[in-house]
């Protein structure tokens, strides 16, 4: 076997470019963390952050999928990021787990979430932000975090005081 020979940087093949509507998507969702985190109603911030975890998962999905031509059943973005990406499959489970806070959020219910709850998911959605940047070769923001997956203790996701503010190391 002969030595490893170092490739000058010049040299290297760059990556593949970003698809437009990945690219797009990843905007959509970096707004909508902003507003999420600028809102005082603990339900628009819950509701807002999970959307804009989902756009990030949409952005996943038009990066490594292709329109199928037949038309079948709609099924969840969290199950098919799932599948598309496997490494982000604790991810989507999570944020799969709190789609029916996020529905009670918008539909206006006063309990739905709590003031910890939607905190914790913004800095969830941060978190998934820059995992998804990193997972498709994009520049991240400044100050993006790199968490491996959301930190649950107790084992649910959508539990009131499940949550830590902290993220698993």
């Amino acid at each position: 076997m002969g030595a490893a020979r170092a490739v000058p940087a010049e040299q290297l093949p760059l990556p593949p470019a970003l698809p437009a509507a990945a690219s797009a998507l990843l905007g959509q969702a970096h707004r909508g963390l902003a507003v999420a985190a600028a809102a005082t109603d603990q339900r628009e911030r819950y509701a807002t952050a999970h959307l804009a975890a989902l756009r990030a998962a949409a952005a996943v999905l038009a990066a490594r999928t292709r329109p199928e031509g037949e038309r079948r059943r709609p099924r969840s973005a969290w199950v098919l990021l799932g599948q598309v990406a496997p490494e982000l499959g604790e991810w989507a489970t999570f944020f799969a787990a709190g789609a029916g806070k996020r529905a009670a959020a918008e539909a206006g219910l006063s309990r739905a979430v709590t003031e910890r709850e939607a905190d914790d998911l913004v800095r969830d959605v941060r978190a998934f932000l820059g995992v998804v940047e990193t997972a498709l070769g994009s520049t991240p923001l400044p100050g993006s975090p790199r968490y491996p997956r959301p930190h649950v203790v107790g084992g649910s996701a959508s539990g009131a005081a499940s949550r830590s503010a902290g993220p698993r190391r």
